[in-house]
């Protein structure tokens, strides 16, 4: 009697860790080491001003690891380096070297909360100069909402983009120079 008690415990436990279903959910912090790691690189020395975050806490052991193994429950990287994330990016360090450093620094554009760019003070530009800036503007938010997509699509989960977004828009504010503009949450301007 005491065998088959054991048995059907053990039985009871392998059906049990045969249902667990896996699933996969948005890696939230390796989504902010890419954003981090890509804006880097295209702000270049802004980034030195950035605000220094603690490192993450480790993930406490669950019940769920000793089924599954702690392998399996980590956290995946995420892959910001594909041929289209890189040019995008060359693109856009390009344009933020040549216009909108500039431009964020004199307060005329400043970053949106969608982790866009917009226009904030078209008046604080030249009439001469203005066609040029709406045109840089227009150029990077189509490639930041590309990169947002290509990373999505790249990890195999075109459902994250839109966390992407989130997670880069908040990073773009955390490594913003002193002095640029950016959109809170309500989509008022501050300054930093």
């Amino acid at each position: 009697m005491r065998h088959l008690r054991t048995m059907l415990l053990s039985l009871s436990l392998v059906l049990l860790s045969a249902c667990v279903t896996i699933n996969v959910y948005f890696p939230a912090a390796a989504a902010e080491k890419a954003a981090e790691q890509f804006i880097g690189n295209v702000i270049g020395e802004a980034a030195k001003d950035a605000e220094i975050k603690p490192p993450p806490r480790p993930p406490q052991a669950s019940l769920l690891d000793f089924f599954i193994g702690s392998a399996q429950a980590a956290e995946p990287d995420l892959n910001i380096q594909t041929a289209a994330v890189q040019d995008i990016q060359a693109r856009m360090k390009q344009r933020f070297d040549s216009v909108l450093t500039k431009a964020l620094a004199a307060g005329s554009i400043g970053l949106s909360r969608d982790g866009l760019v917009a226009m904030r003070d078209a008046a604080a530009v030249p009439l001469a100069e203005r066609s040029a800036l709406n045109q840089a503007v227009a150029e990077e938010n189509r490639d930041r909402k590309a990169v947002y997509s290509e990373i999505a699509r790249a990890n195999g989960h075109p459902e994250w983009e839109a966390q992407i977004q989130s997670t880069f828009a908040a990073q773009w504010v955390q490594q913003a120079r002193a002095g640029w503009y950016y959109q809170d949450a309500t989509g008022a301007w501050k300054q930093r």
